[in-house]
C-alpha cells in the first residue's frame, strides 16, 4: 500500500515529522504506515527513518504490517512517565519524551492536527509548525503499486454499475412511466441498496452512492430518492473505497431505461465530447484550469451557457475532476480556479456535466492517469445511453 517511505519529496528538508491520528480515516497516517489501526497513535519522522507508538494491542500486528517503521511500545513511555510522577501520562507527556530521546525540539505537523495537542507540546517546550499543503506531496504522484490498487477499487465501482445496468435493464416500464423490478416500483433507495451490496461483496465499501432521476440529477451531489421513471436520464455516480487497501475508485454514468428524447440525446453527446477533450489536453505541463477552461468553452460553443436561472444554477458549474487516491478528493483539482500544472504519475478523474431542470442532468466519469504521452483512461466501463 505505502508506494514511498523516503521518497525525494519528503528528504529535501531535514525535517522531523509529527503526526498524531488513526489511519482508519486519516489519510496521510495510513500512507505513511500502510495499515488499518482504529484508534489515535503518534508518528514520528526524523532523519529518514519512520517510528510509531503503538498501544500493546497493536504492536505485534504493526511489526508484521509496517515492517518499514520502528515499533515502539506506548506502556514503555507511560510506566517511565509514571515513575517521573505524571499520574496520566497522554500524547502530550509522551511526545516530549520521544522527541527528547532523539534530540527534537521542532516538528512539523499536518495542518489538521489537534489544536489542544499542538498548545500541550507548545507548553512543553516543543516547537510546532504546520506544513502548509500536502504533507506528504509524493501522495499525488502513484507508483505503480499504487495504480493497481486504483484499479482495484475502480473495478470495484464498474460491478456496482454493472450491478445497477443490469436491474434496470430488467425493470418493466408501468403506467406513468414508472419502472417496476420484481413487480414493485424500483426507487433509488433500492437501486443504491443493489449497487452497495455487490461492492459490498467485491470487497469495497460504498457511501453515498448516487441515483438521481430526472430533475433529481441537476444537483450534482443529491444522492437521489423515490421511484425511477422511464424515458428520463439517471445518474449513477459511484465511488467505493477498497476494504483492503483505503484506495478509491470513482466512476458516473448517466443512462436512460427506454427511449431518449431529442434534447436529452444531444446533451448526451456533448458531455460526451467534452470528455473527450478533456482526456485530450490531460498532458504533462498542461494548466489544470485550462483544461477545465477548454471544456467550458466547447460547452458554450455548442449552445450549453453557465448560470444562475430561477434562483439554482444550471450549465457545467462544477470542476471537470479531482485527484483520487486514499481521498476521494485529492489534488490536483481541475476546476476554473485551480492552480495546478498536471505531471507524470498523477491520477485524476474527468467528469464534465451539463444540468438542466427542464431535460435533466448528464455527467459522465473516468479515472485518468496523467503520463509522459497520451493519459491512460482507467476505467474499462462502456458508456451507452439507453438500456
Amino acid at each position: 500500500m505505502r508506494a514511498t517511505a523516503s521518497s525525494a519529496f519528503e528528504m529535501k528538508k531535514p525535517e522531523h515529522l509529527l503526526m498524531v491520528a488513526d489511519s482508519e480515516h486519516d489519510a496521510n497516517m495510513l500512507y505513511a504506515v500502510g495499515m488499518f489501526v482504529p484508534d489515535p497513535f503518534i508518528f514520528l519522522r526524523t532523519r529518514g527513518r519512520d517510528y510509531v507508538v503503538m498501544s500493546d494491542l497493536e504492536i505485534d500486528r504493526a511489526r508484521k504490517q509496517a515492517p518499514h517503521c520502528r515499533v515502539l511500545p506506548l506502556s514503555r513511555y507511560q510506566q517511565k512517565l509514571r515513575g517521573e510522577g505524571v499520574k496520566r501520562p497522554g500524547f502530550a507527556d509522551v511526545i516530549p519524551a520521544l522527541l527528547r530521546e532523539r534530540g527534537i525540539r521542532r516538528v512539523v505537523v499536518p495542518q489538521d492536527f489537534p489544536f489542544g495537542l499542538a498548545s500541550d507540546l507548545q507548553r512543553r517546550g516543543i516547537g510546532v509548525k504546520a506544513r502548509l499543503g500536502s504533507f506528504f506531496p509524493a501522495r499525488e504522484f502513484k507508483s505503480a503499486a499504487e495504480v493497481r490498487m486504483l484499479s482495484a477499487a475502480l473495478l470495484m465501482a464498474e460491478i456496482g454499475m454493472a450491478e445497477a445496468i443490469q436491474v434496470l435493464g430488467r425493470a418493466k416500464i408501468s403506467k406513468g412511466r414508472r419502472l417496476m423490478y420484481h413487480d414493485v416500483p424500483l426507487t433509488s433507495e433500492k437501486l443504491r441498496a443493489v449497487i452497495d451490496t455487490a461492492i459490498l461483496q467485491a470487497g469495497g465499501l460504498a457511501a453515498h452512492t448516487i441515483v438521481a432521476g430526472g430533475k433529481q440529477g441537476c444537483d450534482p451531489h443529491e444522492e437521489g430518492y423515490g421511484p425511477l421513471c422511464a424515458n428520463e436520464p439517471i445518474i449513477l455516480d459511484i465511488f467505493p473505497r477498497s476494504r483492503k487497501t483505503g484506495y478509491f475508485g470513482d466512476i458516473t454514468r448517466t443512462v436512460v431505461r427506454g427511449r431518449a428524447n431529442e434534447p436529452i440525446r444531444k446533451l448526451y453527446d456533448t458531455v460526451l465530447q467534452g470528455q473527450k477533450l478533456a482526456f485530450q489536453k490531460m498532458r504533462p505541463g498542461m494548466p489544470t484550469a485550462e483544461v477545465h477552461q477548454a471544456v467550458q468553452e466547447y460547452f458554450v460553443k455548442e449552445g450549453y451557457r453557465t448560470g444562475k436561472r430561477k434562483g439554482s444554477m444550471q450549465g457545467f458549474f462544477h470542476g471537470t475532476g479531482h485527484g483520487l487516491g486514499l481521498e476521494i478528493h485529492e489534488s490536483p483539482r481541475v476546476g476554473p480556479t485551480s492552480a495546478g500544472i498536471l505531471q507524470a504519475g498523477q491520477v485524476v478523474t474527468v467528469e464534465p456535466g451539463l444540468y438542466y431542470p427542464e431535460i435533466g442532468g448528464v455527467r459522465l466519469e473516468d479515472v485518468a492517469l496523467v503520463t509522459k504521452g497520451r493519459p491512460r483512461n482507467l476505467t474499462r466501463f462502456e458508456k451507452a445511453l439507453e438500456i
